[in-house]
């Protein structure tokens, strides 16, 4: 993979990290699965506090991102909200209820991944 088109897919996923922070997301990781895995670039992993949460934390992140030229091409769970699958294809993001994270542990799946460290982002660059 051309280093451009990675440190594109790092971009939009520190866009989508912080797109999940402005919504009140909890406990978000950025995973770089690049080498690790062939599905995508980074994996997002977040928690809301309830299922309302979650499926206003994955409105948020696809509105917002939608805005910026970028749209989902595949969903899970949304209409349950307990596990919610966002597929931008160089970014996979999962949106969890705090006791279905618990349960996966997809970090932990996970755990040949680089971890990522989520830059701040201005207030003045979010939607």
């Amino acid at each position: 993979m051309p280093a451009s088109a990675r440190a594109a897919s790092l971009a939009l996923a520190q866009r989508a990290a912080a797109l999940c922070i402005d919504a009140k997301a909890t406990d978000v990781v950025l995973l770089d699965v690049h080498g690790v895995s062939d599905m995508a670039d980074c994996f997002l992993i977040a928690s809301g506090t309830s299922d309302a949460h979650v499926r206003g934390i994955a409105d948020r992140l696809t509105e917002g991102l939608r805005k910026e030229g970028q749209r989902v091409h595949h969903v899970e769970g949304l209409p349950q909200g307990r596990w919610v699958l966002l597929d931008f294809v160089d970014i996979v993001v999962h949106l969890f209820h705090p006791t279905l994270r618990e349960y996966y542990q997809l970090e932990r799946l996970w755990g040949d991944a680089e971890p990522v460290t989520i830059e701040a982002l201005g207030e003045d660059a979010l939607p």
